[in-house]
């Protein structure tokens, strides 16, 4: 099959413009524009391994065994953070392996979509049933747990919101909906009394009176809104960020790349900037919906999920409307575990799109196992 020929050009082409727009962003930077430079390799290496899964049939993702292991293994490398991983920023969430360091968060983000597409693909016209809803949390619940003890609590919360956009799509009634509501409200009150560490209570206060603490807990709020409003309509122009250049806005490359965008480029860079990532959406969307079956469309939904959990949570936090979590936009902040997953789940979804027109024996008899 012809790769290039196939290829979802609209959905890995934005993905591609909002990477450069993240280069531009870096390129502004003072210094010796490390970041972009090691940037446009991670870029590379993601288009390369975008290509890479393209070329291969991922039929066998629908295997109960195949499954379990994505998982097991997931929560191997994740609890294998608290004997060997690095700290950084407060949590213990890096494997350093000397020219570069890896965190294991994203692949297990892959291996929950995988687990949690295989696992409502099967029920989820039984998803009315309290016990599905269980269990696919107690899934997730592994899993965020041995986030929030590194303690990583922005990927935990992405992973919490991960399965609850699932289970909504899965079709969950509305009584239940409340259920999960009120026990959410319960297990945050819990952990406040017994388990958030004292930075994780300033943030949430912060949030709550951004303006209580401008010098200390509330310094990256304040600095980030400052930077997105003083882009103006036009913005100042690449390399012309003040509050990134003079290193008034802390992690500019990474928690903050949306403000610092957003001051060089402006209202009219950022509404384009937005307009790309409605673009991959509905590209995303669209492949869904052309899905060979129910696995391949709740996977990609759970790809669409996490793309958007990740943009939310970011640009929220970057305009003052969500606490600071130090959360990553997708394909525009540094790094390189997430870009390189992020590339890897678009090649697996355009995948999904070119062999799904070929109609394999088996899945034949599992399409017309879930019909009757």
């Amino acid at each position: 099959m012809n790769v290039l020929k196939s290829t979802d050009w609209f959905m890995v082409g934005s993905a591609l413009l909002i990477s450069f727009a993240g280069l531009a962003s870096m390129f502004g930077f003072s210094g010796d524009n490390q970041y972009a430079s090691h940037q446009i390799i991670w870029i590379v290496v993601g288009l390369s391994v975008f290509f890479i899964m393209s070329s291969i049939d991922f039929h066998f993702l629908r295997r109960t065994s195949v499954v379990t292991i994505l998982y097991i293994l997931a929560l191997f490398f994740l609890a294998l953070l608290f004997a060997v991983g690095s700290v950084f920023q407060g949590a213990q969430s890096w494997f350093n392996l000397g020219a570069f360091a890896v965190q294991p968060v994203d692949p297990a983000k892959f291996a929950l979509i995988v687990l949690l597409a295989k696992y409502f693909s099967r029920r989820h016209i039984e998803i009315a049933r309290i016990r599905h809803i269980l269990v696919s949390g107690a899934y997730m619940f592994l899993m965020f747990i041995l986030l929030f003890l590194q303690p990583d609590f922005g990927s935990a919360v992405i992973v919490g919101a991960l399965w609850m956009a699932m289970v909504l799509l899965a079709g969950i009634p509305f009584r239940h909906l409340l259920l999960i509501a009120l026990t959410g409200v319960v297990a945050v009150s819990l952990l406040w009394v017994f388990a958030f560490a004292p930075y994780q209570k300033a943030r949430i206060i912060t949030f709550v009176h951004p303006l209580a603490d401008i010098s200390g807990a509330g310094y990256n709020a304040f600095q980030s809104t400052v930077a997105v409003g003083s882009g103006g309509i036009l913005g100042k122009g690449i390399g012309y960020g003040t509050q990134s250049r003079l290193q008034f806005l802390p992690e500019n490359q990474t928690d903050f790349i949306f403000a610092a965008f957003a001051e060089e480029w402006g209202l009219i860079g950022t509404l384009i900037l937005l307009g790309l990532f409605g673009l991959l959406f509905f590209r995303l969307i669209e492949n869904a919906k052309s899905g060979a079956t129910n696995f391949e469309t709740f996977f990609v939904l759970g790809v669409v999920a996490l793309f958007g959990i990740h943009s939310i949570i970011h640009i929220g936090m970057n305009i003052g409307l969500l606490p600071v979590t130090g959360v990553p936009l997708p394909f525009m902040s540094y790094g390189g575990s997430h870009v390189v997953t992020g590339y890897a789940l678009l090649g697996i979804v355009n995948a999904m799109r070119m062999y799904g027109r070929v109609v394999h024996e088996d899945t034949r008899y599992e399409m017309v196992g879930v019909g009757s």
